[in-house]
């Protein structure tokens, strides 16, 4: 082999280790993570500050890299042809084509498939390392990427690209998902960050104690009554109201009630808190700022009429965060308990939501008008439900088996084995569906014609019979 072909060959090498080189650059900087490169910089990384601004300036390191990868594999091409042609020199179409076949295995195999896997499974590390060449490459092909940037916003100004960039809520849970997956966080600081993404999406319609269940106390009752309520309910604040429920004034805490217990002239007015107002789609996060602003832990809600719709305390807001919050005089109740492999029995007063979740039904929360079982299963009936009536829902028996003259206490329900679901029909599908009723159309005006057709000739055949019976009676 001549000296000329060695060189050749050495050529060829050498581009194909810059195909890699630039491949793997690409690879690694599409697919690193910013926010591990970013506390490596925290920590003192100069390569990982480097990167950082070559991420920063992403439209000019991928200029820069797609210039310099073209570069080198069309040197590489055209190298491998002169070297073919060499070596071939009776047949400078074969060569031609061997050379294309060889150069494009070559650069599939080592200059793409290889460095981009390798650089994939260490994209941080491998961007690092790198950084220092990528700038001094970005700072040789300025002109380029000038050039291109120039074109890049005359496309971006014709096509007009309305995208937002910024991340949204889902995107910041599903990475979280991904995190708590790779073990990066545990399941329960996973759900922790995830409550406190969607926290600002709640409002107070969404935990609040609706009015029926409030415990209150009239401001004239007797302090025998109220040491009664205390008791009975171990409740540590009650809402103080004059005539009705809808005139809250107040909360008496119970330590400020003990505190005065034994005075001769006890009045509720004296030792009560101020009352905090709410409205039903105030967000939790304001309302949790309200009751830290004033030193208060509960709430009233109120209605769109000024009436009093329930109450909201720190302890539901806080649940909200940091999940179900017990104390010694708690009553664990379960809202959604199984007593079989398919069925269930559920509380009236249970989050819909959660039962949606539970049973993997896909709902809009938007549309959603109701925020208990309960409620959605007098709104499915139309009306306040009997017990053991019942209905179905998707794969789902729903029936009534405790209730009241106001609401739905507590349901069964069973999923159904072997539930098929209707789909909604596609365009394409009712297209096709229309060409086939038109076939069959056809088919059965056809079969109609032929019966027809028949009937015809059955009926000829009858009448020349009967014309001919008649010829021979009048010969005869």
């Amino acid at each position: 082999m001549s000296p000329q072909c060695i060189g050749y060959i050495v050529g060829i090498i050498v581009l194909t280790a810059l195909s890699a080189f630039f491949s793997a650059s690409e690879t690694s900087y599409n697919s690193l993570n910013k926010i591990k490169l970013k506390n490596k910089a925290n920590e003192g990384s100069k390569g990982a500050k480097k990167a950082l601004l070559l991420v920063d300036n992403y439209d000019k390191l991928i200029t820069t890299i797609l210039i310099g990868n073209n570069i080198v594999n069309i040197a590489a091409a055209t190298i491998a042809t002169l070297l073919f042609t060499e070596i071939i020199k009776s047949q400078p179409d074969l060569a031609a084509t061997v050379s294309t076949i060889v150069v494009t295995v070559i650069t599939l195999i080592f200059g793409e498939i290889t460095p981009k896997s390798i650089a994939k499974e260490f994209s941080e590390g491998f961007a690092i390392r790198v950084a220092t060449i990528l700038q001094i490459l970005c700072l040789i092909f300025t002109p380029f990427t000038w050039l291109f940037s120039k074109w890049q916003k005359l496309l971006i100004k014709m096509f007009k690209p309305n995208e937002n960039t910024a991340m949204s809520e889902a995107e910041l849970i599903t990475m979280v998902d991904e995190a708590t997956t790779e073990g990066g966080i545990d399941k329960d600081e996973g759900e922790l960050i995830r409550s406190a993404i969607e926290f600002n999406e709640l409002t107070v319609k969404d935990i609040f104690t609706p009015r029926v269940d409030v415990i209150a106390v009239e401001a004239n009752a007797k302090k025998d009554e109220l040491r009664d309520l205390f008791l009975e309910n171990g409740f540590s604040r009650l809402p103080v109201f004059e005539e009705d429920i809808d005139n809250v004034i107040g909360v008496l805490h119970e330590k400020d009630f003990y505190k005065n217990y034994f005075k001769k002239e006890f009045d509720i007015k004296k030792y009560m808190s101020q009352t905090i107002w709410v409205t039903l789609n105030s967000t939790l996060s304001n309302v949790l700022k309200m009751l830290q602003k004033s030193k208060a832990h509960m709430a009233v809600v109120l209605d769109e009429y000024g009436g009093t719709a329930g109450i909201v305390t720190l302890e539901d807001i806080l649940e909200e965060l940091v999940g179900e919050i017990w104390d010694e005089h708690d009553e664990v109740v379960e809202d959604i308990v199984q007593i079989s492999e398919n069925e269930y029995q559920i509380d009236g007063g249970c989050n819909i939501e959660d039962m949606f979740d539970t049973f993997h039904q896909k709902y809009d929360s938007d549309e959603l008008e109701v925020t208990t079982v309960s409620g959605w299963v007098i709104d499915c009936f139309g009306y306040i439900p009997s017990v053991d009536e019942q209905f179905d829902f998707h794969n789902l028996t729903i029936k009534v088996i405790d209730a009241d003259p106001k609401k739905v206490t507590k349901i069964y329900v069973k999923v159904l084995e072997n539930f098929e679901e209707e789909e909604d029909e596609t365009f394409i599908d009712k297209f096709f569906k229309k060409d086939d009723d038109k076939e069959d159309d056809k088919k059965e005006d056809k079969k109609s014609e032929k019966s027809l057709h028949k009937e015809e000739i059955d009926d000829n055949i009858s009448n020349d019979n009967v014309e001919q019976s008649n010829d021979n009676i009048e010969d005869k």
